[in-house]
């Protein structure tokens, strides 16, 4: 039956996703809702300039929808796990939805002032964490303790340092996500695999509701990348980059490992890294730099290399790592 559910959640999010396309995009454009293309990026990418972003919201509904249908229907079937996994799940889910808002004010402003700057980054961060402290409160009052599960070293209390660290780890992988949203599919692709990791993980764990939501992620991707592999059709915008970062984090943190998002998760920490490193050399070079552009896709874009090649590349290093990542949930704890 669990097998069956989680198949289930993959078609019904994909379907739904997928067909949304045929409604989302024309709206889009006929609202003008295109992407603004930064005067710094690759000059090939002038082309998408007026691409309907904020496709987001076609995944965001596509996802949601198939996980409340297939884990409804698993509790109501007897299926229930923990009150404790229940509040994950859920409130995990509505992080995702509040960071996907987040994104949504953030493309929705953007695209008004006809530029690509949306709310400030303080803004951001400020909304960002009250989102985190009510995803972490919640947890707390369904009973979560300060430990985490550390591969090798078993269950680990870090007392009130937990919340203060869970929120910077959410807030900074979640903005990574965004980061890793830049050529057509990337973040889809790279997502796409990095959920279906965590499903099986949480699989393996018998955390089923939370295998289910990661199915529906799974299959929200599968879905969106009809309309979002190269050439692009519409871009997830940073309302679907955004919530995406809010789903990974909801499913490492629900299996109660979220250092496995570190490795699993490769890619999203050397996206952002690569911006880190870029900025702070230029600053202290006066002017130098370490890549041909930030983040790291545009470096090998820059180098030669299609969006295509970008994007199977860095999904197969995702999938390497997501294989590391389920061999050290299984056996390393």
């Amino acid at each position: 039956m669990d097998i069956v559910l989680y198949c289930l959640a993959i078609v019904i999010a994909a379907v739904i996703t997928g067909l949304l396309g045929y409604f989302m995009v024309p709206f889009l454009h006929k609202i003008k809702f295109g992407q603004t293309i930064r005067e710094v990026g690759p000059s090939w990418h002038k082309n998408k300039q007026g691409t309907p972003t904020m496709g987001g919201i076609m995944f965001i509904i596509g996802s949601s929808v198939a996980a409340v249908i297939c884990i409804a229907f698993l509790w109501l079937n007897g299926g229930a796990e923990t009150q404790l996994m229940f509040v994950k799940v859920v409130a995990g889910a509505l992080m995702a939805v509040g960071f996907g808002i987040v994104g949504f004010l953030d493309d929705y402003i953007s695209i008004k002032k006809h530029r690509n700057l949306g709310l400030t980054e303080i803004q951001k961060l400020i909304l960002q964490f009250i989102i985190v402290g009510a995803y972490l409160l919640s947890v707390a009052l369904a009973g979560g303790t300060t430990e985490t599960v550390i591969p090798f070293l078993g269950s680990v209390d870090l007392g009130f340092f937990y919340y203060i660290l869970a929120a910077v780890f959410i807030v900074g992988m979640v903005n990574a996500v965004n980061f890793t949203d830049g050529i057509d599919g990337l973040n889809t692709s790279v997502t796409l695999v990095v959920a279906l990791v965590f499903s099986v993980i949480a699989m393996l764990l018998n955390r089923v509701g939370l295998s289910l939501y990661a199915a529906a992620i799974v299959g929200a991707m599968i879905g969106f990348l009809f309309w979002n592999a190269n050439p692009a059709k519409v871009f997830m915008g940073d309302t679907g980059s955004l919530f995406l970062g809010g789903a990974v984090c909801a499913l490492a943190f629900g299996v109660n490992m979220p250092i496995l998002l570190i490795l699993i998760g490769i890619i999203y920490i050397v996206e952002i890294l690569s911006v880190v490193l870029q900025v702070t050399y230029f600053k202290i070079s006066h002017g130098k730099r370490i890549f041909k552009m930030a983040p790291i896709h545009h470096h090998f874009e820059m180098c030669g290399w299609n969006e295509n090649k970008i994007c199977f590349v860095f999904s197969g290093v995702t999938l390497l790592a997501g294989i590391i990542g389920v061999l050290l949930a299984v056996f390393g704890c």
